[in-house]
């Protein structure tokens, strides 16, 4: 019988909480009319601004290049 009670309970507490979780989505909610189904065409119509021509920004060196880590030169000058 405990076993019975303490599986309702838990089994109640998951459905509130997948009841809350749920309701907390514009889809849902829309659906249930708590609130406005959202205006997805009016966001459609607005255009994105131009973005602005940008120049190509200069070359960075690369980092971590098999040379830089494995060149032998560079591993033997190592001063003691």
């Amino acid at each position: 019988m405990l076993n019975f009670l303490l599986g309702t309970v838990a089994g109640g507490l998951i459905a509130a909480v997948l009841t809350i979780a749920a309701a907390r989505q514009p889809e849902v909610q829309a659906r249930l009319g708590l609130r406005p189904a959202p205006v997805v065409a009016a966001l459609a119509a607005v255009t994105k601004p131009r973005e602005p021509d940008c120049v190509k920004p200069h070359e960075a060196p690369t980092v971590g290049s098999r040379d830089m880590l494995f060149n032998r030169q560079r591993f033997w000058s190592v001063a003691p």
